[in-house]
């Protein structure tokens, strides 16, 4: 933590914005309120008859995007440099500029190989795109330009420079006739020298294995001489990651990367790779890759929208990824109208979002710029990650999985209003559940890590602490005047809120989903936490015991302020205060059961990705060197549709008797036993 707090006092490096805005074809592109967003050329309502994307749409999309990247290029040899966003990211010393110049080049490429994989003669901007990526990967081993990469020193440690080599390895996979193969030979065994001294060394023990793997594999297909034993090593090493129902962990986290990342790789490497040279490590890997359909697709609304959750969140729609890849196994049992459905929401979720882009670039941040979702590692040409969902277009035009009719799969039949579905991923620990009556989606998983002395604080942050994570309520940013949204925070010794980040899994059992955490500050402070979805939300059952007086305070999820005001209304049902909150999409209602002192909606500002005026519902108690139970609704509804008395207050009676340990109820209709 001390590093980047030092860092950040050098002078900020700025690159010019381009002097070329009328950079997107009109065919794709159109101007709303005075922003660019992309517009569907012909959609394809037979086929597609919830998006009208069709691939030759996706294909659009990627030139709508590359057409922004390429702006900023007007000669052969200017570098893929955007704008930087105010901010933590990077570059913040000099230094860091030929960084941030291979992330441009090596990430965007991830969008231009499937482009140029179809038409190898394609033009953006006047420039050959083809020779544009030959031209700059051969100035990476000319010391003579500005975006020299030098060779790493025998036993170096990892970089970022290694992500981008085996990024840029990725992409030599999927089209090296095209931006290897033309190279002369002497370049190429100079350019195999550079990536290879990065490759066949140290790397970071997560998703990390797998540029060193790309990058070893890529070189041995092409005839020179690798580490096989350090391949080996890696692979087997990514494999012991895995921990069933498609989810890999990132040691220690479980997010998106479990699929951007190694439910990525792991299919690309098998396919262009490892069914060749290693058949068992790539049976391995599509064995795992496998289990993604049955359960990654219900972590997206009904309206194909992804979760924010995690860090990365700038790389968005990447995370579609493994739904066009289940192309690659042609199983007649794939519902791959629906995994199509899905990737096409998510895509549309963001290039049709008015805030995405700024200076023809995607933002850093969820839909527009967003400072809480950034992290340290990250400059503006980080956000091309997302280019890894065109690798798609990699899928032939024939293939099943673009051939298909979009359907919703489950949420069409299955998935009945009135009822809420839990999926328990039982090695994972990770619960996802859909919720039909609004057609949201909504995620618990890991999170436990100090926040002080942290290298990597944002691994305790919003990204990974918040009690749940919803499709269709993005988490809000915890703000300093002791504001909270899908967490519990505790004003600590000093006087500070301090949020839960150390949770530990207990079990999913009868529908409740159990942990406990303790306060990092103080220990002593102890929660047993219980979550029992409802068709309508969510019913936490919670046991709070202290050492000294402790003031607390829960909230549910935020709104953001999106036409008019954000309205509040104030009930009583049977005894119980009840808050409910409008914001002309969505209502969010809180009901204090028990234990709880005060409620109140509270207004914020700049906390929000969505609006920069939102409000949330919070409940509040002080807790005196007690254990007492706290017992909630945090609800929601469709804005319009009305709130009766059971609604409001399903759960008919509470019986915790001498023993707070164990606790019974009857929510709705149902009785319900809480055994802490």
């Amino acid at each position: 933590m001390k590093k980047i707090l030092i860092v950040f006092l050098f002078a900020v490096p700025t690159v010019p914005a381009t002097a070329q805005h009328a950079v997107h074809n009109p065919a794709y592109s159109q101007q709303v309120n005075g922003k660019t967003i992309f517009k569907i050329d012909r959609p394809d309502r037979k086929r597609s008859p919830f998006t009208g994307m069709t691939r030759k749409n996706w294909t659009d999309a990627a030139k709508y995007l590359l057409e922004g990247a390429f702006s900023y290029i007007h000669s052969i040899d200017d570098p893929m440099q955007f704008p930087k966003q105010p901010g933590k990211s990077y570059p913040r010393t000099p230094s860091q500029i030929p960084t941030e110049k291979l992330e441009g080049l090596c990430r965007t490429l991830f969008i231009a190989a499937p482009l140029l994989k179809e038409d190898s003669n394609l033009q953006i901007n006047g420039i050959r795109v083809a020779d544009y990526y030959r031209h700059n990967i051969l100035n990476l081993i000319d010391s003579s330009k500005a975006s020299y990469i030098k060779p790493q020193a025998k036993g170096g440690g990892p970089s970022q420079i290694l992500v981008e080599f085996g990024a840029l390895s990725v992409s030599m996979f999927c089209i090296p006739e095209i931006i290897f193969d033309p190279l002369p030979k002497e370049k190429q065994a100079a350019l195999a020298a550079t990536m290879l001294s990065y490759g066949d060394g140290k790397t970071v023990g997560s998703n990390w294995k797998f540029f060193n793997i790309f990058i070893l594999s890529f070189f041995k297909s092409k005839g020179y001489a690798v580490n096989e034993p350090l391949l080996l090593e890696y692979l087997d090493k990514s494999l012991a990651h895995y921990r069933g129902n498609g989810w890999y962990n990132d040691a220690p986290a479980y997010d998106y990367y479990s699929m951007w990342a190694f439910q990525m790789y792991g299919p690309i490497w098998s396919e262009f790779f490892g069914k060749k040279y290693y058949p068992e490590y790539a049976a391995k890997f599509m064995q795992n890759f496998s289990e993604v359909k049955n359960n990654y697709p219900y972590l997206f609304g009904r309206d194909g929208k992804m979760i924010m959750w995690g860090r990365s969140m700038s790389y968005r729609m990447g995370s579609v990824i493994p739904f066009a890849l289940t192309g690659l196994e042609k199983n007649a049992g794939t519902n791959y109208g629906w995994m199509r459905r899905i990737a096409s929401g998510v895509l549309l979720q963001f290039i049709q979002h008015p805030d995405f882009l700024k200076d023809d670039i995607p933002t850093l941040g969820f839909y527009g710029a967003f400072e809480p979702t950034v992290q340290p590692y990250s400059c503006r040409g980080s956000v091309f990650w997302m280019g890894k969902a065109f690798l798609s277009l990699l899928i032939p035009a024939d293939n099943p999985y673009w051939t298909a009719t979009e359907n919703e799969g489950p949420w069409a039949k299955t998935l009945q209003k009135g009822k809420v579905y839990n999926k328990y991923q039982d090695s994972s620990h990770i619960l996802i559940t859909d919720y039909p009556n609004i057609g949201a989606s909504e995620v618990r998983a890991w999170c436990k890590a100090k926040a002080i002395g942290a290298n990597e604080p944002f691994r305790s942050s919003e990204n990974y602490n918040r009690l749940s994570y919803n499709s269709a309520f993005p988490w809000q940013a915890d703000s300093v005047n002791g504001v909270v949204a899908m967490n519990y925070i505790v004003q600590n010794k000093k006087g500070e809120w301090e949020p839960l980040r150390l949770y530990d899994f207990k079990k999913f059992e009868d529908g409740a989903y159990y942990r406990d955490a303790v306060l990092e500050t103080n220990p002593h402070i102890k929660f047993n936490l219980v979550d029992i979805t409802l068709p309508n939300g969510i019913l936490r059952v919670d046991r709070i015991s202290a050492d000294t007086t402790a003031v607390l305070r829960l909230g549910h999820y935020a709104l953001p302020k999106l036409k008019g005001a954000i309205k509040e209304t104030r009930k009583t049902i049977d005894g119980h205060d009840a808050v409910i909150i409008d914001n002309g999409k969505y209502q969010l209602a809180m009901i204090n059961v028990e234990g709880w002192k005060a409620i109140n909606a509270i207004a914020t500002t700049g906390v929000h990705p969505e609006s920069n005026e939102s409000k949330v519902i919070n409940i509040s108690d002080t807790l005196n060197s007690d254990t007492k139970l706290y017992i909630s609704l945090l609800l929601w509804k469709r804005s319009g549709e009305g709130w009766s008395a059971t609604d409001l207050l399903p759960v008919k009676r509470v019986d915790d008797g001498k023993d707070r340990g164990v606790v019974r109820m009857k929510i709705m209709g149902k009785e319900t036993t809480i055994v802490y």
